[in-house]
C-alpha cells in the first residue's frame, strides 16, 4: 500500500482530475439507462412457470396485454349505449401509436368471464407493439383517461401502467430522500469533520462514487434486463460508503500530521492503514453483496450488480483521488473550521469511558443486550414471506385502484388460471389427469382439448370452442381456480398441483400467475443456503486473513446474525403487522414480508456491519501489535473509531432512512430495515457487546492453530 500511494502522490494531479475525467464519461452514459430500467424482474427464469409463458406465447401465440383497462360504464354492458360508447373507446385506443391490437368483452363474443359481476363494467386489453416505449405509451394513457371517457370511468392496470407508476414513484422518491437526506448529511458533515473544506470531501467521494456506478448500469441495461431499483441502492450505499471511507481517510491524516510527519508520509500512513482497512472492507462488502447472484431473479442480480460496482468505485474513489487531494491540500483540509480547538482524534474521551465501563462489568452488559435483541427478534414469530405485486403501490396508485376493482367486482377465477403445457399425443391420458384435477379443492373447472371437466365429470360438447388447445406438440390444459394467485394460498395450491401424479403424460410444466408466485418465492428458498453460505465462509475467510484469528471472525458472524433478527423482528411487526400505522396505512397490508426485499436488506445490512467491524478491529489489532494488552487495545481502539463509526452509521442511516418516506413500500421496508440493522450494529453491537466479548476471551481473541498461523504469515493481509 506506501508504494501504491507514492504513485498517487507523484502523480496526484493526474490521479484526481483523470479519475473526476472517467467518473464523467461514466455518468454521461449511465443516465442514458434510465429509461431502460424495468420495475420487474421477480420472477425465477429458470422454472416450469416460465417455460409455459414461453410456450404460450411461441407455439400458441398467446398474447400478453401490457395495459389492461377495466371501463365501468355505469349501465349494463349488454345495452345498445353502452356497445356504442364501447366501440368508440376501442378505436380511440387502437388508433393510439405503439398500439398493436386492442380486444376487449365486445369483441371476444361477450364472454360473462371479460364483464363484472354487476353487469356494468368490462375489460378491455391492449397489446403494444414490439417496438414501443411501454413506460411512455402507459404515461399517455394515463394522462388520457385520468377524466374517464364519455362517462365511464377507465381503470387502468397491466405490466406497462404498473411499470410507468413504479418508474415515476422511484424518480420522485429519490427526489425526495436527496431533499431530505442532504441536508441533513451536509449539517452531520459539518460537526463530524470540523471544517468546511473537510466536509466537502465525503460529497465528492459519494459523488464520483455514485457517478461512476452508473456506468455498470448502462452496460447491464445492454445486456439483460436490469431493475429501477439498483439506482436507489447506488444511491443510497453511494452516499454512505463514500462518506465513510473519506471520513476514516481523513481522520488518520489528521493523526498523522498530529504526530508531526510530513503531509506527504501522512498520505502514505494514512493510506497504508487506513487505506488498508477500506481496500479490505470494500472486498468483504463487494464479496458479501455478490451473494444475491445466487438467487434466480433478475431483480436481484440489478441489486446485487448496483451493490457491487458501487462498493469497488467508492474504494477506488478513497484511494486514488483522495489521498491525492490530501496531499495537495495538507493543512488546508481544516480551513473553514466550525469546531473549535484540534480536530485531530484524541486518545482520551467518551468512547475510551464506554468501553472501560462496559470491560468492567462484561458479563451484565451481554446479559442485558441480549435480552433487548431477542425480545426485538420475538418479534419475528409468525412472519409470513411472500412477494410482490401491484399493492407495493400506495392505495392511491391508479394502478392498485384498477386491480382492486379487478379483485373485487370481477370472478377471481377466471382472470388467473392455471396455464398447464404438457406433449400431445396422449388424449386419453389428459382427460384422465384433468378428471383428477378437477377434484382438487378449489377448483371450478378444467378446459382441455377435449371438453370441460367439473368436479370429475366431462363434458365433450364444450370442445369445439378449445379447437386450439393443441399445437406444435404441445397440449393446452387450463385450470379455473378459486385460490387468490399471488399469495401463500396460491402457493400451497401450485404445490399440491404438482404433487398430482400424470400417469401417460411427459413434459408436464405448470404455469399461471400462482405458479409464476409460486416459483418466484421457491427461487428464493432453494438457494437460501448456498448464499449464506458463500456469505458466511467467506467472511470467515477475509476476517482471518485481516486478523491473524479464529475467535474475531466468528464472534462478528454470530453477532451479525442476532443483529439481523432483530431487524427481522422489527420489519415483521411494522410492515406486516401494522405496527406503526403513520409510516404504512397508505398501503394495503397483505400480512407479509417481500422475500426477495429482505434478502436484500440481510445481504447489505450484513456487509455494512462488516465494514463497521473491520473499522473497529483494525485499531484494536493496531494497539494490540504495539503491545498494549487486550483490555487497553479495546478502549483505545474504541476510542479511536467509536466516533468514526458512529457517524458514519448515522450518515449511511440518514440516506437509507430517507427511503421511508417513498412512495413504494419496498423501498420502505428496504430503508427503514438497512437503516435499523446499520444503528443496531453500531450502537449495541460495536459499542457494547463487542467489547464485551473481548474482555471475557482476552488474549484468547488472536488465537488460531499453528497450521493456520503459517496460512496468516504467508497470505494475511499486510502492509
Amino acid at each position: 500500500m506506501k508504494r501504491f500511494a507514492a504513485i498517487v502522490i507523484k502523480y496526484a494531479k493526474t490521479s484526481l482530475f483523470g479519475f473526476i475525467a472517467l467518473v464523467a464519461l461514466a455518468t454521461a452514459l449511465g443516465v442514458q439507462s434510465f429509461s431502460s430500467l424495468q420495475a420487474g424482474g421477480y420472477e425465477n427464469p429458470g422454472a416450469d412457470s416460465s417455460r409455459v409463458t414461453s410456450v404460450l406465447a411461441n407455439d400458441f401465440k398467446q398474447e400478453v396485454p401490457e395495459i389492461v383497462a377495466v371501463v365501468d360504464f355505469g349501465a349494463p354492458v349488454a345495452s345498445l349505449a353502452t356497445e356504442v360508447k364501447a366501440a368508440d373507446l376501442l378505436n380511440e385506443l387502437q388508433a393510439t401509436d405503439g398500439v398493436k391490437k386492442v380486444t376487449s368483452y365486445f369483441t371476444l363474443g361477450h364472454p360473462s368471464s371479460l364483464a363484472s359481476t354487476d353487469g356494468k363494467a368490462a375489460y378491455f386489453f391492449v397489446q403494444l407493439t414490439p417496438t414501443a416505449n411501454k413506460v411512455e405509451v402507459a404515461a399517455y394513457f394515463e394522462k388520457t383517461y385520468a377524466n374517464g371517457f364519455m362517462g365511464a370511468k377507465v381503470y387502468l392496470s397491466g405490466s406497462a401502467i404498473i411499470s410507468s407508476e413504479i418508474n415515476g414513484t422511484i424518480s420522485s422518491d429519490l427526489a425526495t430522500a436527496e431533499m431530505v437526506a442532504v441536508p441533513i448529511v451536509i449539517i452531520l458533515l459539518l460537526f463530524i469533520f470540523g471544517s468546511l473544506v473537510a466536509a466537502g470531501l465525503p460529497l465528492l467521494i459519494a459523488g464520483l462514487s455514485i457517478g461512476g456506478s452508473l456506468f455498470f448500469v448502462w452496460l447491464s441495461t445492454q445486456v439483460t434486463t436490469t431493475s429501477v431499483f439498483a439506482v436507489n441502492l447506488i444511491t443510497a450505499m453511494g452516499l454512505g460508503l463514500g462518506i465513510d471511507y473519506a471520513l476514516l481517510l481523513v481522520n488518520r491524516f489528521r493523526e498523522e500530521r498530529k504526530l508531526g510527519n510530513s503531509v506527504e508520509q501522512s498520505v502514505i500512513n494514512t493510506v497504508s492503514t487506513a487505506g488498508r482497512t477500506v481496500l479490505f472492507s470494500g472486498i468483504t462488502v463487494a464479496i458479501v453483496t455478490g451473494a444475491m447472484w445466487f438467487f434466480p431473479q433478475t431483480f436481484l442480480h440489478s441489486l446485487a450488480l448496483g451493490g457491487v460496482a458501487v462498493v469497488v468505485v467508492a474504494v477506488a474513489a478513497a484511494l486514488i483521488p483522495l489521498p491525492a487531494i490530501l496531499f495537495l491540500l495538507g493543512d488546508r483540509i481544516n480551513k473553514g473550521k466550525v469546531l473549535k480547538g484540534d480536530l485531530a482524534p484524541k486518545d482520551v474521551g467518551v468512547w475510551n469511558t464506554i468501553s472501560r465501563f462496559v470491560m468492567k462489568r462484561p458479563v451484565a452488559v451481554l446479559v442485558v443486550t441480549v435480552l433487548a435483541l431477542g425480545g426485538l427478534m420475538s418479534l419475528s414469530n409468525g412472519v409470513v414471506f411472500s412477494q410482490v405485486d401491484d399493492r407495493i403501490l400506495s392505495k392511491t396508485s391508479r394502478a392498485v385502484i384498477a386491480s382492486n376493482q379487478v379483485r373485487e367486482r370481477f370472478s377471481a377465477r377466471e382472470g388467473s388460471p392455471a396455464e398447464i403445457i404438457v406433449a400431445a399425443g396422449n388424449e386419453t391420458a389428459v382427460v384422465k389427469y384433468a378428471l383428477d384435477l378437477s377434484r382438487m379443492k378449489d377448483v371450478a373447472r378444467v378446459q382441455t382439448f377435449s371438453g370441460v371437466v367439473a368436479h370429475g365429470l366431462l363434458d365433450s360438447a364444450y370442445a369445439p370452442n378449445f379447437t386450439g388447445y393443441v399445437k406444435d406438440g404441445f397440449e393446452r390444459i387450463v385450470v379455473i381456480h378459486d385460490v387468490e394467485p399471488r399469495s401463500p394460498a396460491g402457493y400451497a395450491f401450485t404445490v399440491k398441483m404438482r404433487a398430482l401424479p400424470h400417469p401417460g403424460l411427459t413434459e408436464v410444466s405448470i404455469g399461471g400467475a400462482a405458479a409464476v408466485y409460486t416459483d418466484a418465492q421457491q427461487g428464493v428458498e432453494n438457494h437460501l443456503l448456498p448464499a449464506i453460505l458463500w456469505i458466511v465462509i467467506a467472511t470467515l475467510v477475509l476476517l482471518f486473513l485481516f486478523t491473524g484469528s479464529v475467535i474475531l471472525p466468528i464472534k462478528a458472524v454470530l453477532l451479525n446474525l442476532i443483529s439481523l433478527g432483530a431487524v427481522l423482528g422489527v420489519l415483521n411487526w411494522v410492515f406486516a403487522n401494522n405496527g406503526l400505522p403513520w409510516l404504512t396505512d397508505n398501503f394495503i397490508h397483505t400480512g407479509t414480508i417481500d422475500t426477495s426485499s429482505f434478502v436484500l436488506i440481510a445481504v447489505v445490512g450484513f456487509g455494512l456491519s462488516m465494514d463497521y467491524e473491520l473499522f473497529l478491529l483494525s485499531r484494536i489489532k493496531e494497539q494490540h501489535e504495539h503491545g498494549l494488552s487486550t483490555t487497553e487495545s479495546v478502549a483505545l481502539g474504541l476510542q479511536r473509531s467509536g466516533r468514526i463509526i458512529t457517524a458514519a452509521a448515522l450518515v449511511l442511516a440518514v440516506s437509507f432512512a430517507a427511503f421511508a418516506f417513498g412512495g413504494v413500500s419496498i423501498m420502505k421496508m428496504l430503508g427503514v430495515g438497512i437503516a435499523l440493522a446499520i444503528l443496531i450494529d453500531a450502537t449495541v453491537v460495536r459499542a457494547l457487546m463487542v467489547p464485551a466479548l473481548m474482555r471475557l476471551f482476552g488474549e484468547w481473541n488472536w488465537w488460531a492453530p499453528k497450521w493456520l498461523k503459517v496460512v496468516y504469515d504467508r497470505f494475511g493481509l499486510k502492509d
